[in-house]
């Protein structure tokens, strides 16, 4: 179902990266589209890239886990949807895992219209419990003008469209506190052993120099499968991906190993291992970006959606915050992306419709105007991101094509791969916590693994 990734690109996608520490940011947008007629218009200041019925009167549910920002962003795609359709949609807001949400609300005869599912292996879940329904024409042809294969296939089961790919991450990115950095004498690592060594300096100077968001146990699953596809190479990825090598493998010991060179070093994580077990990724972001030239951590790991937490401080993103690429173990730095996709959960035009406008143009625009968005929509003008640091890192994935590997946590099973306190998630968080246990931690990974895959 997915193409695999290509380590040469990877030099292509992070050649446009590489240059963001010496990017400044650009305008702030708005987010906001001009609103058109109320049912099936266009936009008065320019033409729409897509056609919507009149939907007058019809009411509809979206489910999605986002909060906050991201929520109130949602939002307003969902508000020009209904100015430009007369439907009036309501957003749900649910909790991981989703699929659990999902099945309650169907249970209950009360099921949204189109949920957000950030796991391709809770689409296809919802398959396999006969909830997803295919995607229609209209949206497929939005799908086809706008978006590489790879995010086709990506929401697609058994040769089926069920998915449409909305929001894009990519979660190969280290940002950094620019006068922790300066105060330090430090410069961007490329390497591993430079990470390391750049942590070491950092703390020389009084600073802890990583911060973990430990609490919530996806971050530890990112860290594992960069340091993983850099060291392994993509085709081991794709293979545990699948389950068709265990992780009790060899190359998953060398993967937690060269993990645990972090892990094991307490002075070098915020609050240690227990402080960072106890903070929750948003918090992992905002005290990186506040307390100026002493936060209480100089980096932090995650995708391009950071900026939305730093958009919380008053750090400004390209000078204040700036960003390098995941460092390279082996051979090449990794490139790992995640993804949201608006899956129909109900026949009718109007859910239909919603993936329709999703799919659009002019539906990504009005979030990356907003900022703290990638969008997969590779007709999307760069110029809508707010700043260079976004524009730049959504070049890079456009650049990719269907070369990009999917979050390798995402793929699995979602009591493997997706619960809060289960399989993969909470494995890791004990691993945080006592990171010389490696071979216990690949016996526990397994089991989990192989009772979820064969469910």
């Amino acid at each position: 179902m997915r193409r695999t990734l290509r380590m040469r690109r990877a030099a292509v996608v992070f050649t446009a990266i590489g240059a963001l520490a010496l990017t400044g940011c650009g305008g702030d947008g708005d987010g906001e589209d001009k609103a058109g007629e109320k049912s099936g218009g266009k936009s008065p200041d320019s033409a729409s890239t897509v056609n919507l019925p009149k939907l007058d009167g019809q009411k509809l549910s979206v489910a999605a886990v986002w909060t906050g920002p991201e929520q109130a962003n949602f939002t307003k795609v969902l508000d020009e949807f209904e100015k430009r359709t007369g439907a009036t949609v309501t957003f749900v807001p649910a909790q991981d895992p989703i699929v659990n949400f999902l099945g309650t609300k169907i249970a209950g005869g009360q099921p949204p219209d189109v949920a957000m599912i950030p796991q391709v292996g809770a689409i296809q879940q919802a398959v396999a419990k006969k909830w997803a329904k295919p995607v229609g024409d209209e949206a497929r042809a939005q799908l086809g003008q706008n978006y590489a294969k790879v995010w086709q296939d990506l929401g697609a089961v058994d040769g089926t469209q069920y998915g449409v790919y909305f929001k894009a991450a990519n979660k190969s990115l280290i940002w950094y506190n620019a006068k922790a950095f300066e105060n330090a004498g430090a410069s961007e690592p490329k390497t591993w052993k430079d990470f390391l060594a750049t942590a070491e300096t950092v703390s020389a100077s009084g600073v802890t120099p990583v911060s973990v968001g430990g609490a919530d146990g996806w971050t530890l699953t990112d860290w594992f499968e960069n340091i993983y596809l850099s060291q392994a190479g993509p085709e081991k990825y794709d293979q545990l991906a699948k389950h068709e090598i265990k992780w009790t493998d060899p190359s998953v010991k060398d993967a937690l190993t060269t993990l645990a060179e972090l892990f094991g070093k307490p002075s070098l994580i915020s609050g240690g291992a227990d402080g960072a077990l106890q903070t929750e990724f948003p918090a992992s972001v905002t005290q990186t970006f506040t307390g100026g030239d002493q936060p209480k951590g100089a980096m932090v790991f995650e995708g391009d959606f950071v900026a939305i937490n730093i958009a919380q401080t008053k750090a400004k993103i390209g000078t204040d915050a700036k960003v390098f690429p995941f460092p390279a173990v082996g051979a090449e730095s990794p490139v790992v992306t995640g993804g949201d996709a608006a899956v129909a959960l109900k026949d009718g035009e109007g859910a239909q419709a919603l993936l329709t406008w999703l799919a659009s143009t002019d539906a990504a625009k009005i979030w990356a105007e907003a900022g703290g968005f990638i969008s997969p929509n590779k007709s999307l003008d760069a110029a809508s991101y707010p700043n260079d640091v976004q524009r730049k890192i959504a070049e890079a994935l456009i650049a990719a094509g269907d070369d990009v590997r999917f979050d390798m946590s995402d793929q699995a099973p979602q009591s493997f791969g997706g619960t809060p306190g289960k399989g993969e998630w909470k494995t890791l968080q004990d691993f945080l916590k006592n990171p010389k246990d490696i071979a216990g931690t690949q016996a526990k990974l397994e089991s989990d693994a192989a009772k979820a895959y064969t469910s």
